[in-house]
């Protein structure tokens, strides 16, 4: 009995440490290339090292850590390969979900989006960006959920989050935010409508406004970044032959 409380108490150990450490990476406090010790975390946190152990690990699944043998820990870099890979398969399942959407939106789901919409207005008015980070996951979520597609909201967070940490760095000003809350709004304007062609439309011009927030981090932060091609390189493939 004892054994299995213990690995309980173990397993809820781990998912705090890294559910701080996930925030921290996520909204930059923790920078790309920041190196990490599993004795300093450990002692931070006031854990044991196992806990610390796991976390690392998971963060690592997640492409947020870099873990070598012998080698100290470090927040791993943006690769504009992977986060072409993310963008691509993103804007694949959204556009379909969007089509979905279209097919059963009513008033009542409406109402449900546009609370969501009026949260990320009072958060930007008051430059709280992580809060609106946070709404930005649940509008999308959301619309999910309102398609009657709540699993595609987990492929779509596991896309999103491999270039989580861009957006915070391009939601640094007001008005890239107020860009986003914009598509937003078109967005939730066509589903009233029910129609897939403009609902589409407002999904691309959604997705394709991060492109050139990422190739513009990507010039002027490039120690930040790993060293293979460039996002507008991986767009279009032609510029590399």
């Amino acid at each position: 009995m004892q054994d299995i409380a213990g690995k309980i108490e173990r397993r809820t150990t781990a998912d705090e440490v890294f559910d701080r450490m996930h925030e921290e990476i996520v909204s930059l406090k923790l920078l790309p290339g920041t190196k990490l010790s599993e004795v300093e975390v450990a002692r931070r946190f006031g854990v044991s090292r196992q806990p610390v152990r796991d976390a690392f690990s998971r963060l690592e699944n997640l492409d947020l850590l870099l873990v070598r043998p012998q080698r100290a820990t470090e927040v791993r870099p943006f690769s504009m390969q992977r986060i072409a890979h993310a963008r691509f398969v993103r804007l694949a399942v959204e556009l379909e979900v969007v089509r979905r959407a279209c097919s059963v939106w009513d008033d009542t789901r409406g109402e449900v989006l546009q609370q969501n919409l009026d949260r990320q207005l009072q958060a930007m008015e008051s430059a709280q960006l992580e809060e609106f980070h946070a709404l930005d996951y649940e509008f999308h979520a959301l619309i999910c959920e309102l398609a009657d597609l709540p699993l595609a909201a987990v492929t779509i967070k596991e896309s999103k989050q491999k270039i989580d940490r861009l957006c915070m760095l391009g939601l640094g000003k007001h008005s890239e935010a107020s860009a986003v809350l914009e598509d937003h709004r078109n967005l939730a304007s066509a589903l009233s409508k029910r129609s897939k062609d403009d609902a589409i439309s407002a999904t691309r011009q959604h997705l394709s406004r991060l492109d050139e927030t990422i190739s513009e981090i990507h010039r002027t932060h490039s120690a930040y970044f790993e060293s293979d091609l460039g996002f507008d390189d991986l767009r279009d493939p032609s510029r590399t032959n």
